[in-house]
Parts: structure tokens; C-alpha cells; sequence
């Protein structure tokens, strides 16, 4: 396995493949007016190259969820019995509907663990977590594995030792980067190429096609309605997607990967953001470009858009 020394030759990786451009400037407008204006910086990577970029395919930011499909590995091979929806509330950032939440007491159930084992928090039960599903699978991990259970979240445990062996190999990394995510276990830090990079080889990985289509065969359990990630994948075509906190977004299809990231974190740039980027990419990008802002009473007031061909200040 080719690993490269984390971050500066990813850097060096990314300023001759392809014509630097702009980033993709989404804005918000009521009435007529813009009210927000949003920088997104996109990449697009296939066999190892950055094949399309938007603003800076460097840009370092941390994996968040957007590295469950990655974490789900470990258990799929461990347990190549899960249903699909086990598999796919494994990678999910979930809206805790009951739909989305019997998964998550079977994974526990297979794991022989009750909802107290979950140590991704209350919000505002530990079940209803949008990171259930991942703890959940987690725990089954353990229980596969022989690992005790109690800390499995921190990254002295083997679990989270066993993590990082699969974003660093998915990256092709060494030593990336760390922090605490927001449901307690560790995340990594990777620019967008390599965070594309890892998602252009997740069909690829042992195991990683049985993660992907299990996301492709459920996207309303990786999300929901309306979010990008979920859309996507429903739009068809062997897409496979999965949204991070504070605006990033990753995607594959036939080996070619894509990342973006909001650079104020927001998420709502990123639906029309994605749409422009695909269209740049020569692909259809549905309905993802359209994006409403409504008021409290459900009315339609203004809208959120990219900017085209219009240079980003």
C-alpha cells in the first residue's frame, strides 16, 4: 500500500493536476435581496487524480460523519449476515423516525448490548442519537471481536484503533490529524482530495461494495428527505453519498469520488452547491439545485442558488 506522509504531500498533490477556478459562491435571497453569501470549496478525484476542483482541493477539514460508510467496514466483514438496513443505519446520520430506529435496537440486539451501552450521548436519548446506528454497530463490533465494551468510543480502545486503520488505508494516509467528533469517538482530519480519494475507492475495499449498496438500496435511512446525501443517491446512477457536520459532503460513483465543504459549515449551500458542481462534472443533477427558504408558516420566501459563472470575491 502506497501511504503518503499527511498533509504536505497531499498539498503538493493538488497544484498541477488541474487549473485552479473558483469556488462555487452559493447565496441566499428574500424578497429579491441576498441575505447570505456562501463559499463552498469542491474536488473531484478518479484513479488517485483531481480530475475537477472548485476553490481549494487542499482545504483541510475534519472526516465527521462523513467517515461512517469507512467505519462501517470492520463490522460488515465481521457479520456479513446484516440486512441491508443494519448496514446503512450504520452509516447514517439519522432522524431518529421509527423507521430509522428499529435498525439500531437490532444491531444492539445482535450485539447482546442494551441503549445504556450507547456512549454517543443523549440528544435526546441515546437510541434517538443521529450516531445510534454507528455506535450501535460499534458495539457489535466489539462483541465479534472479544473487546470489552466499556470505552469502546475513545481512542485507546481497539475499536477506534480499528477505525483509524480503515480511514488511513481508505486515504491512502499516515497519522492524520485528530480530534473528538460530536458523539465522542475520534475523527480525522484529511483535505478534500483525500476525503474524495478514500470515498472514489469505497467500492473497492473489502467489504466496501456491500456498504455502498446497502446505502444505495436505503438512502431514506442514511438521512432523510431533502438531504443532499439521501437525494443523491436516490437520483440513481450508483451513487453513493454521505453528509458531514459543519458543511461537508462526499460522494462516489463509478471510482470517482467527490468532496465538498462549506467553508462557513453551513449546510444549506450545500444541495445547490453539489448541483453545480455535478453539472460541471457532466452529470444530471435532478432537483438537488433547488433549495427554498420557507418561513414558519410553510411559505415559500426566498431561495437558496449557486452563482453562475460569476467570479467568487
Amino acid at each position: 500500500m502506497n501511504l503518503r506522509p499527511y498533509p504536505s504531500a497531499c498539498r503538493a498533490n493538488t497544484t498541477t493536476l488541474v487549473p485552479r477556478m473558483e469556488h462555487i459562491t452559493v447565496v441566499s435571497a428574500r424578497g429579491g435581496l441576498e441575505e447570505a453569501r456562501h463559499r463552498v470549496h469542491a474536488v473531484a478525484v478518479s484513479d488517485g487524480e483531481v480530475v475537477a476542483a472548485a476553490g481549494d482541493p487542499a482545504h483541510l477539514t475534519y472526516f465527521r460523519s462523513s467517515a461512517k460508510p469507512l467505519q462501517a467496514l470492520p463490522v460488515v466483514r465481521a457479520r456479513p449476515d446484516l440486512e441491508d438496513a443494519e448496514i446503512a443505519i450504520a452509516c447514517a446520520s439519522h432522524l431518529h423516525r421509527s423507521d430509522q430506529l428499529e435498525p439500531v435496537r437490532s444491531l444492539l440486539a445482535k450485539a447482546g448490548a442494551t441503549e445504556q451501552a450507547l456512549e454517543c450521548g443523549p440528544e435526546p436519548t441515546r437510541l434517538e442519537h443521529n450516531c445510534s446506528g454507528k455506535h450501535a454497530a460499534m458495539l457489535l463490533l466489539c462483541r465479534e471481536r472479544g473487546w470489552p465494551t466499556e470505552g469502546y468510543r475513545l481512542a485507546s480502545h481497539p475499536c477506534q484503533a480499528a477505525m483509524a486503520v480503515e480511514i488511513e488505508a481508505a486515504a491512502e494516509v499516515t497519522s492524520p490529524p485528530t480530534a473528538v467528533d460530536g458523539c465522542g469517538v475520534p475523527t480525522y482530519a484529511l483535505t478534500l482530495e483525500r476525503a474524495a480519494h478514500a470515498f472514489s475507492r469505497l467500492d473497492s475495499l473489502d467489504g466496501g461494495r456491500r456498504v455502498a449498496d446497502a446505502m444505495r438500496s436505503c438512502p431514506e435511512l442514511v438521512r432523510g428527505d431533502g438531504a443532499p446525501d439521501t437525494e443523491l443517491m436516490r437520483l440513481g446512477g450508483g451513487w453513493v453519498a454521505k453528509g458531514g457536520a459543519e458543511g461537508l459532503l462526499c460522494a462516489a460513483r463509478d471510482g470517482l469520488g467527490v468532496a465538498l465543504k462549506v467553508e462557513d459549515g453551513a449546510q444549506r449551500p450545500l444541495g445547490p452547491a453539489l448541483a453545480a458542481f455535478l453539472e460541471q462534472l457532466g452529470f444530471d443533477p435532478g432537483e438537488l439545485g433547488s433549495a427554498c427558504v420557507t418561513n414558519s408558516r410553510g411559505e415559500v420566501v426566498g431561495e437558496v442558488r449557486a452563482l453562475r459563472n460569476e467570479a467568487a470575491r
